[in-house]
């Protein structure tokens, strides 16, 4: 089991627990305390089948999002049909099933992807890195500074999602150049963004579908720059605390000085060997033995007469006198000394210049696996990986795991990190290709020209400015831009499909009938009520904090939006029994879904940094637990000085 699922493992037994002490919990303080709660209606009704079978749906579902057993997008795409398979106790009706197909939060999503892959395309963020190179030199606190306040600031208006996944080649590459560790600033990247995610409604995908429950349950939908004030504080907090005390508690994982050679730890798996006379090999294809066999060996390259022979290699026949570069184990390696006759060059040794021919287009990178990327869920043998993009696959990386042996088994998941040796054509391929952000090039900055990136950034301007003068619906305002951006040249047809992230809409999809069912069923009413049987003794701001930091953990465990879903129904009913502002709590249960620090698992833009940091799972819980409690103290103390409760 890795490192990540173990934790993951850990999580889902204690969040069940949680679940299992706090209902026990309910009950017992219910019968202690009937006759002393005052503050809020006490009539609940009693806990029926309907409230029961949707409980236990609910619980599930969480169980499936923390353990994964199918993709998380299947499961989200079960839900509405088991919630009309199960209408009766559900209250769903196959219209409220497929409510979230249609539902402005969804597509708003959708055409907010369209609008960042456009933006993305005119090159606008690639030459800000540039520009933060010039300007910060080799001062990290100085890169620090412009990365947190430039990606958050970014991402308050593009989804922090893409912004993040623009960043991390452009921060891989400023600190290797400048001999910093990355480490060091990918964290506090991926931090600044949730942050600057909650400043605006456009920020992230969790805002849109809290705007549109809080609409259907208080009649309040946000507005573009509802809590734009409340979000620049939780930003400015929570940066000051990157800045000055968070990344000093983050490690240096990743030793910039090694270089990729020694980094991955490849040296010891590559082995140089010669082809004998009477070899087996001779004359035979490569598909046709050493890659069609059983055993873990992988081919990197072929030396003949001094000339350099990469991929695509299957269809290439040995020869007498070849040199074969070798991935591989040591038992391995003797076994297939012994039985194809090759002669091992024990002196000669495998080095990074010598796997290396920039003159011949052949160099080193890391490709990092996105959390929208088609492999998510497979092997690289169900890909078929090196076929599909001729290259040779050196070493992987999870977070701080690394893997050199039986890669192909290994089911991808997102923030996952390939070292490949590639041709100058393969380079092009991965980089065009959404699919994977190409980390290690001396020039990640793509052709551009001004009127691009003048067009785009109009575009996405009008797109505000037409939603926050209510002229339009932000959900009919950013299709609209989707369709200028299209119509301008800024993204092509075909770039549409690949730019959107339909996990997430998926992830939407199913996830708002589900809240639905929880409201209708009574779920809602109920758990508020008994949550309140223990809380109503305290102070209103209390009582905000608890549902604060209770979605917070939730988010940790599971999916932003599946907690948003899951707590703004029990919120809102908590807040009209106690006769408290609604709005309130909704913004509340908003800003915790929105900032998940304490693991890598709980928000995607964590995951896109945990193997390109070479982070330990803990390292999140060290450098996040502080930012998670200060936030927990400065969000509901400003809630309620600018709303009230």
């Amino acid at each position: 089991m890795n490192i990540a699922n173990k934790y993951k493992l850990i999580f889902s037994i204690l969040i069940l627990a949680i679940l299992i002490i706090g209902q026990f919990s309910f009950t017992f303080a219910a019968e202690i305390n009937s006759n002393k709660i005052k503050g809020f209606n006490n009539s609940a009704p009693e806990f029926n089948l309907d409230m029961i079978i949707v409980s236990a749906l609910v619980i599930i579902i969480i169980i499936l999002f923390l353990l994964e057993p199918i993709p998380v997008d299947v499961i989200a795409l079960s839900i509405p049909v088991i919630l009309v398979a199960l209408q009766p106790w559900t209250k769903v009706t196959p219209d409220n099933s497929l409510s979230g197909f249609a539902n402005q939060a969804t597509i708003t999503v959708l055409a907010m992807f369209i609008l960042s892959e456009g933006v993305q395309n005119s090159g606008a963020v690639q030459i800000l890195g540039d520009k933060i190179a010039e300007i910060t030199g080799d001062n990290q606190n100085k890169q620090l500074t412009i990365i947190t306040y430039l990606s958050g600031s970014i991402a308050s208006i593009l989804n922090n999602t893409p912004v993040v996944a623009t960043f991390i080649p452009m921060v891989n590459n400023l600190a290797r150049k400048t001999k910093k560790s990355p480490s060091k600033l990918l964290i506090p990247l991926s931090y600044a963004s949730m942050m600057g995610g909650v400043m605006t409604l456009l920020g992230t995908s969790t805002n849109l579908l809290a705007s549109d429950i809080s609409a259907r349950l208080i009649d309040h939908p946000f507005s573009i720059f509802e809590f734009t004030k409340l979000g620049i504080i939780v930003f400015i907090f929570g940066s000051l605390y990157l800045i000055t005390i968070g990344h000093r508690l983050i490690p240096e994982r990743i030793d910039p000085e090694q270089g990729l050679f020694k980094e991955y730890e490849v040296k010891s798996f590559l082995t140089e060997v010669v082809v004998q006379k009477n070899s087996p090999l001779i004359d035979q294809k490569v598909c046709d033995t050493l890659h069609n066999s059983k055993k873990d060996i992988n081919l990197v390259k072929i030396v003949r007469n001094g000339k350099e022979i990469m991929e695509p290699l299957n269809d290439r026949y040995f020869k007498s006198g070849d040199h074969l570069i070798f991935r591989t184990d040591k038992k391995t390696l003797f076994e297939i000394i012994e039985q194809e006759n090759l002669n091992p060059l024990t002196k000669a040794r495998v080095t990074q210049k010598k796997l290396e021919e920039p003159q011949q287009g052949q160099n080193l990178i890391e490709a990092v696996i996105p959390s929208d990327s088609f492999m998510i869920g497979q092997t690289l043998t169900q890909v078929n990986f090196a076929e599909r993009y001729d290259a040779t696959i050196l070493a992987f990386r999870r977070g701080e795991e690394l893997k050199h042996g039986r890669m192909d088994k290994i089911t991808i998941e997102p923030g996952d990190v390939i070292l490949l040796l590639v041709t100058e054509s393969t380079l092009d391929r991965l980089k065009n290709n959404n699919n994977f952000i190409i980390e290690e090039e001396e020039d990640t900055t793509p052709k551009h020209n001004n009127l691009d990136i003048i067009k785009s950034l109009t575009i996405v301007l009008g797109v505000i400015i037409t939603a926050g003068l209510n002229i339009m619906p932000i959900s009919i305002a950013a299709l609209g831009g989707s369709v200028i951006m299209t119509l301008t040249g800024c993204i092509t047809p075909n770039q549409i499909y690949e730019s959107i992230n339909w996990k997430v809409i998926f992830l939407l999809a199913g996830l708002i009938p589900l809240g639905i069912a929880i409201e209708k069923s009574g779920t809602a009413y109920y758990l508020a009520n008994q949550l309140l049987e223990i809380t109503s003794d305290l102070p209103l701001i209390i009582i905000l904090t608890v549902f604060y930091l209770f979605t917070a953990l939730l988010t940790n465990l599971i999916s932003n939006n599946a907690s948003v879903v899951l707590m703004i129904p029990i919120a809102v009913n908590a807040a009209q029994q106690l006769g408290a502002n609604p709005f309130a709590f909704v913004l509340a249960v908003t800003f915790a879904a929105s900032t998940a620090f304490l693991t890598p698992i709980g928000y995607q833009t964590n995951l896109m940094i945990y193997g390109p940091g070479g982070y330990k799972f803990r390292d999140f819980m060290i450098v996040g637990a502080p930012l998670q409690i200060l936030l927990a103290i400065i969000t509901p103390l400003f809630i309620a000085l600018f709303w009230g409760l």
